[in-house]
């Protein structure tokens, strides 16, 4: 088979596919959607006509964020999870010949993403913990004559936020747009968004998936300048994102005030873990402002393994460039959290006998 070159040299996106009473490892919500966004979001696909195609121009969600965001329908578009819009972005900026520039660690998807694109990917090492240098990126960018700047805030793995003067300074200075992943911004409640009517090189993609709890659903948006958007469109398929999928979207985005006493609680159990986790001399917890925390483990593995032993899901980012040692824990409900403290707890307690 006359397979497309360099495709067999592409790692498959994967993850732990085991059952865990605790699931603590995918940073999605940890409840299903509030019951009464649940039950309308029911009575909506009720009514829906399954045997038509969706709205091509996804113009209802596009104009309730467009309206939300104070930005035209034209600036926004939908996909079918941000993670479509981010290699859409890679295959409208990138192909053979071109770079694409993103820090390491970070969402491991941004490498695929540029290798399916074609484009060399020149990835910027993070400092030691794990902030990133405006000028490192700036660069990296101008060496390579990057095409895109992918920027993920709050980081995905490490958790940590960029901050609002930092990636100004990169939006303001880059040569070619910048995208920055806000997927985990309602649980920090920082934004560049204000930015977007400054510069015409800015993008913002953000996600369902998180605090809104539609991982199943697989829907996200994209803001930016017409001009961008008109491009991201060419790379789109025709009905990209199923009538469901925009249904329970529509739903949630209009009810979004219902989630904003769950998001409240994550934050404020996501500190408690990094407190409780702090007391442990052999971890070092890392500041975080997502829906997870980062920590760095003398016996990773150990602790990894006793975890899945007491079916609690993490993800064990041990072996990975630049988080060796590394376990990303999600912030669960108040119970689960207990849990995953309790089963630390009895590990160490067990390591030390």
């Amino acid at each position: 088979m006359l397979i497309r070159p360099g495709l067999d040299q592409l790692k498959t996106y994967s993850v732990d596919e085991a059952e865990f009473k605790i699931k603590l490892d995918a940073n999605e919500r940890s409840t299903n959607l509030p019951a009464a966004v649940l039950e309308e979001v029911t009575a909506r696909l009720a009514e829906l006509a399954f045997n038509r195609y969706p709205d091509i121009g996804i113009t209802g969600l596009r104009d309730k964020i467009a309206k939300a965001m104070n930005l035209s329908r034209e600036s926004v578009v939908i996909g079918n999870g941000s993670s479509e819009l981010l290699a859409a972005l890679c295959y409208a900026f990138g192909g053979a010949g071109r770079s694409i520039v993103f820090p390491t660690p970070s969402f491991s998807m941004y490498g695929i993403y540029t290798k399916l694109a074609d484009s060399q990917a020149v990835a910027v090492k993070l400092q030691g913990d794990y902030s990133l240098s405006a000028g490192d990126v700036l660069s990296a960018a101008a060496d390579s004559q990057a095409s895109l700047i992918l920027l993920c805030n709050p980081n995905n793995p490490t958790g940590n936020a960029i901050p609002l003067e930092t990636l100004e300074t990169i939006i303001a200075q880059a040569a070619c747009p910048v995208v920055v992943d806000e997927a985990y911004y309602e649980f920090h409640g920082h934004s560049v968004v204000s930015l977007l009517a400054k510069y015409a090189n800015l993008i913002v993609t953000r996600t369902f998936s998180k605090s809104y709890g539609l991982a199943s659903a697989r829907v996200g948006y994209l803001l930016a300048d017409p001009k961008i958007t008109n491009i991201v469109g060419k790379v789109l398929m025709p009905y990209h994102v199923n009538a469901l999928s925009l249904a329970a979207a529509e739903v949630v985005y209009d009810r979004r005030k219902a989630f904003e006493p769950d998001i409240d609680l994550a934050i404020r159990e996501r500190q408690r873990l990094i407190d409780s986790l702090s007391l442990f001399e052999s971890l070092e917890v890392y500041p975080s402002q997502a829906n997870f925390v980062l920590v760095k483990a003398v016996d990773n593995q150990g602790l990894a393994e006793w975890l899945t032993a007491k079916s609690i899901g993490i993800r064990d980012f041990g072996s990975a460039p630049g988080l060796e040692g590394c376990i990303r824990i999600t912030v669960g409900t108040v119970e689960d959290n207990n849990a995953l403290l309790q089963a630390a707890a009895e590990f160490y307690q067990q390591v030390s006998v």
